[in-house]
């Protein structure tokens, strides 16, 4: 999940120091902005300001220090350590959905006097009623007419159509890296924050990769899983001549379905629901993409690894599990798993007719 770059037409976080911070609303993971927004706020996400942090491994070993478990994920440890090291007052915590220590990293806030705003998604999609119970329960805590944020949706569909346009663009045109897609689609669940700085950025972008030249790559993979900590996964991946071209659960974040309603919406966004939602996206994915391999991330001490064994038995292509626990770049036996394996690939692909379809 790192927003690590140089050039300036990418998404980049808000300059915390210069947010107003009784208007910043901390988000822990991905949740209706819309309604954030609509009510004046300022959503951050809290993963984003963790993992661009210089620091972002002392800020691990902070939260340690503060008394959060060795075996607690890396992720819960740095949206802690964000959230005093910015002075964040508010945060929505997902409580169901989401990660399974939100509920007690939620009342670590609330015996520190930060308020905290607690947001579900239901357990199956299905429960459309729980879910619009939920959105109307935010609305009322942020003190906003629950219609302002259906006006709102319209606005951000307009921006994330953009972000569609950017994705698209990675495996239709290949114009678009790896890593930029990663960046662009990861950097909407909060929209930096102010979301017509980030359709500008969109808009600009976009314009740039209308001159570029054709990326040229070996190999077409996909990446699913939550969002790596890793720094350098995607340019590692590039150098070896593997073009990622599906990132799951960024893509996610962007909202890809067209839908009407925010409840039609958050429904059909799989993240939160159970695995089998998840894997038919990806089913869905694979020939659209023409991707002949996958990369399961997994967080280390994330209850979501358990989810490998079925995208193993629902997925008939090679997949490699990349397990990582603290940010960082990867170290020497990952790569050189990373590297074993796209080089299966490429065999596999050379050896394979074209016309027999098989992978």
């Amino acid at each position: 999940m790192v927003l690590k770059f140089n050039d300036h037409l990418l998404p980049a976080l808000p300059i915390m120091e210069d947010l107003p911070l009784d208007r910043i609303v901390g988000i822990t993971s991905t949740i209706p902005i819309e309604i954030v927004f609509a009510a004046g706020y300022i959503p951050i996400d809290l993963n984003n300001i963790f993992i661009c942090d210089r620091h972002a491994y002392k800020m691990v070993e902070d939260a340690e220090s503060a008394g959060l478990p060795r075996n607690t994920c890396a992720w819960i440890k740095g949206i802690f350590s964000a959230v005093r090291k910015y002075h964040i007052q508010k945060v929505v915590s997902v409580i169901q959905g989401d990660c399974s220590n939100n509920q007690a990293l939620m009342e670590v806030f609330q015996s520190e006097g930060i308020e905290t705003i607690p947001f579900a998604y239901p357990h199956s999609n299905a429960d459309q009623r729980f879910l619009h119970n939920q959105l109307l329960s935010l609305a009322d805590n942020l003190e906003v007419d629950y219609s302002r944020a259906e006006e709102m949706k319209e606005r951000l569909d307009a921006i994330r159509a953009k972000v569609h346009e950017i994705d698209r663009l990675t495996w239709v045109a290949n114009t678009v890296t790896s890593e930029e897609n990663h960046i662009w689609t990861v950097s909407t669940s909060d929209l930096m924050g102010d979301y017509n700085v980030f359709e500008e950025r969109a808009a600009r972008f976009l314009k740039l990769v209308q001159g570029r030249e054709f990326i040229q790559h070996d190999l077409r993979i996909g990446v699913v899983g939550i969002p790596p900590i890793c720094e350098d996964l995607y340019p590692f991946l590039s150098s070896i001549g593997a073009h990622v071209v599906f990132n799951e659960i960024q893509r996610q974040f962007s909202m890809p379905y067209p839908t009407k309603t925010l409840i039609e919406q958050y429904s059909r966004y799989t993240y939160p629901y159970d695995i089998f939602s998840r894997v038919e996206d990806i089913q869905q994915a694979i020939p659209q993409r023409g991707i002949k391999g996958l990369i399961h991330y997994v967080q280390s001490f994330c209850h979501r690894h358990i989810h490998d064994r079925i995208i193993r038995k629902h997925i008939q292509l090679p997949i490699l599990t990349l397990d990582c626990d603290r940010p960082g770049s990867l170290d020497g036996a990952m790569k050189t798993r990373i590297e074993a394996f796209i080089e299966m690939l490429k065999y596999h692909e050379s050896e394979t007719p074209v016309e027999s379809g098989r992978r």
